[in-house]
């Protein structure tokens, strides 16, 4: 198959610094892949600073067992973050800011809904309550453009979705935070209306743990880029891209994912990253994963992929399974696959077969790789440590 090089590493945020205020064209999304020379264009960009710093166009406090906001005064931290949000200038153009100082209960089956040009930053945790119900989630963007979340202190419970974006465009998220005991922590997709893809979603770094389901999920999203994902004790994946192209993405870290299921640390599938002929449109700096269930797994017409360096151990099912994918290369810069369930090259009948494939550059240490059947144009550069080549 030959060398092929991978995507450049994705540069930094844009963070600002003098405010939240970056108004994009309204000329429709770009869909060049994010982190490439020249950048995407970002909707509000997201702050460095400390949650809470900085100045806002609306505040919701706490005091005692009220919360307050402009024109709200009273016992729902949910209708007081609608009233912030609600207070900011009708028909704006420019993005205006809302803070939340404090914690409280929000309802599993009602959303905060964020229109465009908005910002919404939370110091301090969302306790999920009651009852979920579908699409709803505390944090909701839908049919928006030019939103941003810099802060989410933290999220407890079980909602449906932590954070909801739908057919939206131009979504930056920062630091966010969930610890909760079931649902799905972020969802980004189309699925309100498939005909138009959600465009140029970023986010900076998502810690998440206890998700029932995924800690982060794409569907229909063209232009995805993260720094680091780390997951622990989810259900599902730490990261599932599905029919997502021009995604880059720094670290995906999952510990204890997916465990007793067919899920893994990092998961493309339903075609991602299927663009101009799966060229290469998909970028991971580096998946690490522990124990859990699978560690990479490509499959139903998925590819266009390069992952620079696996850190892999103890999985208890394949560590990287390729299945009916094209065009994908894992550690085109190294590391290590040790222990746990075998690298398997595999196809169902329903798709063509793998074709250009390249694992390159990693320690295979205690276990196997097995090809079957062979694929189209594998290439396979492994060192094997007290490992078995069951390749064609």
């Amino acid at each position: 198959m030959g060398s092929r090089a991978a995507l450049p590493r994705r540069r930094g945020f844009a963070l600002w610094a003098a405010g939240l205020a970056v108004l994009l064209s309204s000329g429709g999304a770009t869909t060049a892949l994010a982190g490439e020379a020249g950048g995407t264009p970002r909707a509000a960009d997201v702050s460095p600073s400390a949650c809470g710093d900085g100045s806002y166009d609306a505040e919701v406090t706490r005091d005692g067992d009220t919360w307050n906001a402009p024109g709200y005064s009273g016992g729902s931290m949910l209708e007081a973050m609608r009233a912030g949000v609600a207070s900011l200038t009708e028909g704006r153009t420019g993005i205006e800011s809302v803070v939340v100082r404090g914690s409280g209960d929000v309802p599993a089956d009602q959303s905060l809904d964020l229109p465009s040009h908005t910002s919404l930053e939370v110091c301090g945790t969302l306790n999920v309550t009651g009852q979920m119900a579908a699409t709803h989630a505390p944090i909701r963007v839908r049919d928006a453009r030019n939103v941003a979340i810099p802060h989410v202190g933290n999220m407890h419970g079980a909602p449906y979705f932590g954070i909801f974006v739908q057919n939206s465009h131009d979504v930056a998220m920062g630091d966010i935070t969930m610890e909760l005991n079931g649902g799905l922590g972020i969802r980004v997709d189309n699925h309100r209306d498939t005909g138009q893809r959600t465009t140029n979603v970023s986010l900076d770094s998502a810690t998440i743990s206890g998700a029932g389901s995924h800690a982060v999920e794409t569907y229909g999203v063209d232009g995805f880029t993260a720094g680091t994902i780390t997951a622990s004790s989810v259900g599902e994946s730490a990261l599932l891209l599905n029919d997502t192209v021009n995604a880059d993405i720094g670290t995906i870290d999952a510990t204890d994912v997916a465990t007793g299921t067919g899920y893994a640390a990092f998961r493309m599938a339903n075609r991602n990253g299927a663009l101009n002929g799966y060229q290469t449109n998909i970028h991971v700096g580096e998946v690490i994963a522990r124990g859990g269930g699978r560690g990479i797994f490509c499959v139903s017409e998925s590819g266009g992929a390069v992952i620079d360096r696996v850190d892999i151990a103890d999985t208890g099912n394949n560590a990287i399974l390729i299945e009916n994918c094209y065009n994908v290369t894992i550690a085109s810069q190294g590391g290590t696959v040790s222990g746990g369930g075998e690298v398997r090259l595999a196809a169902r009948t329903e798709f063509a077969n793998n074709r250009d494939i390249t694992l390159s550059n990693f320690t295979l240490i205690d276990s196997a790789l097995t090809e079957n059947p062979c694929g189209e144009n594998v290439s396979i550069s492994v060192t094997f440590q007290n490992s078995a080549d069951n390749s064609c």
